[in-house]
């Protein structure tokens, strides 16, 4: 049997791809071809995703000369995407975990809710003294994400327009090689020298910490050296890239959701004590990351009634596993009522998304302030006309029209 042809199409923009309706019902595993070219097997059972996630015996080393490339990529683009937290297996993923994960416990993030609100509030004036209708990706949930993560990291946040152009190169399907190149050479190049600076600062007499990211990254660092500045620079490229771009999508597809479906959004308005709920929700119906876990198993896995052999290329869908009726009864339905604390948007295992709490924190608040301020906000065009990422890898809208 020929290979299915992957990414599989949407039929509709607010929903994955029907096939994995099939694809769940049939066998366990289904071979792709990937637009690199590569085949894998694809997994799209909530129970059989989660456990391969969770799997020891799997790899995320894009340096296997197995690993399930979603796109061609140069050997230096490749050697440069290995060094991030995202790639490494233990024991560096280990020892570079330690090092981050403070700074996005639920406990940090819960301190920086009025700082991120203080952000909302400024962007939603902003917007509501401009014209309308509004863009509300750049008014509202790009700003939002990206001034809050440059401010998390210690990132200039003038300088976001280098990390917006780099990333949206890195991260579409129609690139060239030689411009994901150039892209990262660009981003890593600035964070490089950024971190290098920040450095050489903490070694001068006296010097105190800087209140962010890098800052406490290289206080650590100095009392046991276990990462070079190059580490700490691909730390922040993983985590500059990342943490905008995701956010903001969740924030516009999910304003999309709740404008379509006023009933849950009138629950929220009216106890918005319920929206965290509802944020795991949103995030599971709208799953943006897809695919969300390419790996190469180490030793032969059992996936139901198949098994995937040591050294095949292995891609998982949360977006299908988020979608799985056994799991999530109707979930086409957008339900607050419905307990979607186990959902896969943010993955799972070792490789779980590290700033999973802060990025809860940030779209909870701008759900409530952007309704609470602005009651009467609806879609300045219907859903079908809006201008949907098909050709990006992170699932989202270009530009979403409102107005009030």
């Amino acid at each position: 049997m020929e290979p299915l042809v992957y990414p599989m199409p949407r039929s509709c923009p607010m929903r994955p791809s029907d096939q994995y309706v099939e694809l769940r019902a049939g066998a366990p595993l289904a071979k792709i071809t990937l637009p690199s070219g590569r085949t894998a097997w694809l997994i799209t059972r909530y129970e059989h995703v989660r456990g391969f996630l969770a799997n020891p015996n799997v790899t995320t080393n894009r340096l296997h000369p197995n690993f399930p490339f979603y796109l061609p990529l140069s050997r230096k683009l490749r050697e440069d995407v290995n060094a991030s937290l995202m790639s490494l297996d233990p024991p560096e993923h280990t020892v570079l975990t330690r090092m981050v994960i403070p700074e996005f416990t639920h406990k940090r993030a819960q301190t920086l809710r009025p700082r991120v609100q203080k952000i909302v509030d400024e962007h939603i004036t902003t917007m509501l003294n401009g014209d309308r209708p509004a863009d509300l990706v750049e008014a509202l949930c790009r700003p939002v994400a990206s001034q809050v993560i440059c401010e998390v990291i210690g990132v200039p946040y003038h300088d976001r327009e280098l990390f917006h152009s780099t990333s949206k190169v890195m991260a579409s399907r129609t690139a060239t090689s030689n411009e994901r190149d150039e892209a990262d050479a660009t981003l890593r190049g600035y964070l490089s020298d950024l971190v290098e600076e920040k450095a050489k600062e903490a070694e001068e007499p006296g010097a105190v910490p800087g209140d962010h990211l890098i800052g406490r990254v290289i206080a650590k660092n100095q009392e046991k050296r276990v990462l070079g500045l190059e580490d700490i620079a691909a730390l922040c490229v993983s985590l500059l890239s990342a943490g905008h771009e995701t956010t903001a999508n969740v924030m516009s597809l999910g304003t999309v959701l709740l404008l379509e479906n006023p009933e849950q959004l009138a629950a929220i308005r009216a106890d918005p004590s319920r929206t965290p709920g509802a944020v795991e929700e949103i995030l599971r119906h709208t799953s943006i990351t897809d695919p969300s876990g390419l790996r190469v198993a180490l030793a032969d896995i059992a996936v139901g009634d198949m098994v995937v052999k040591k050294g095949d290329a292995v891609v998982v869908s949360t977006a299908a596993a988020n979608w799985d009726d056994s799991v999530f009864a109707r979930p086409e339905k957008l339900d607050f009522d419905r307990d979607a604390g186990q959902q896969l948007a943010f993955g799972h295992g070792i490789h779980r998304c590290v700033a999973q709490n802060l990025a809860r924190v940030e779209i909870e608040i701008v759900f409530n302030t952007l309704f609470a301020r602005i009651p009467g906000l609806r879609l300045a065009a219907p859903v079908e006309e809006l201008s949907f990422k098909d050709g990006a890898l992170l699932y989202g809208i270009h530009t979403l029209p409102v107005t009030w």
